[in-house]
């Protein structure tokens, strides 16, 4: 008698005290094939926490019995691997930045589009997945690329690490200098290392290269990358921020940069 194989379904928690926005998120979720738990204070989700893995959550910074920023290392301290996803409305973006310098994965403005949601939470997921499975991924493939090499009379060079990608998906990378963006897992390479940086952060670094070396206004810049509408004064705050990480992650000296110029009250332009 054969034995059906019992599916894992992805959990995430939402946490808001909002109940239109709580319930629609979790329909949302639900209907993308989500297993969705909807918390709508900080002391049930606790409780769920303690009761359950979750693989991803969202997390509001303004309820009644906690604050996001208070809730955010509890749900941390029970789950260190744990992305957490901000939501956030335009009047709380500065605690949002700070929740992800305190380790949340990103944040979304509300009100929030359901295939942008989505779209985040796929990536988010992808790269998360479980290290022991990318451990085997990455064992697969380089059994495959042995088998190649045999194939192709070089077995003897031994595979260190995975094929480097090529110039067969030109849509996929974006290239300038020494920088490479991979648009399909939002991963920055620069002179060959990874470096990190948060999602949204790194639409904005694509906004700038795609249009570099010309200025890109505040209003653009906001537009192109998070495809929020805002008026010259928000969306020059709102960018400041991811043009601070870029420039950490670019810049020698992020205090003086050479790379990242800021366009007095225009924007701002990439020189690679």
């Amino acid at each position: 008698m054969e034995t059906s194989k019992v599916e894992y379904k992805t959990r995430i928690l939402v946490i808001d005290d909002e109940p239109q926005l709580r319930l629609t998120l979790g329909a949302i979720l639900q209907k993308a094939g989500y297993d969705a738990t909807l918390a709508e204070n900080g002391a049930l989700a606790l409780k769920a926490m303690t009761n359950a893995r979750f693989d991803l959550a969202f997390l509001d910074l303004k309820m009644p019995d906690f604050n996001g920023l208070d809730l955010l290392p509890q749900l941390r301290a029970l789950d260190p691997d744990l992305p957490v996803l901000i939501l956030t409305a335009y009047a709380t973006l500065e605690s949002a930045m700070e929740a992800v310098r305190g380790g949340a994965r990103d944040y979304l403005l509300k009100p929030v589009d359901p295939t942008n949601i989505l779209a985040r939470v796929a990536e988010i997921l992808a790269e998360h997945r479980p290290p022991s499975r990318r451990r085997e991924l990455i064992s697969q493939a380089q059994q495959l690329l042995q088998e190649l090499q045999q194939l192709d009379g070089t077995a003897n060079v031994e595979p260190t690490s995975l094929p480097t990608p090529r110039d067969t998906e030109p849509e996929r990378f974006l290239r300038r200098g020494k920088l490479t963006l991979d648009l399909h897992t939002k991963q920055l390479v620069i002179d060959g290392q990874i470096t990190h940086l948060p999602p949204s952060t790194f639409d904005y670094l694509v906004t700038l290269v795609r249009n570099s070396p010309n200025i890109v206004s505040f209003e653009k810049l906001v537009r192109e990358s998070q495809a929020y509408i805002l008026d010259k004064v928000d969306a020059r705050d709102i960018s400041r921020w991811h043009i601070h990480k870029i420039r950490k992650a670019l810049e020698e000296d992020p205090a003086n940069p050479s790379i990242v110029i800021t366009e007095r009250d225009k924007g701002y332009r990439l020189v690679i």
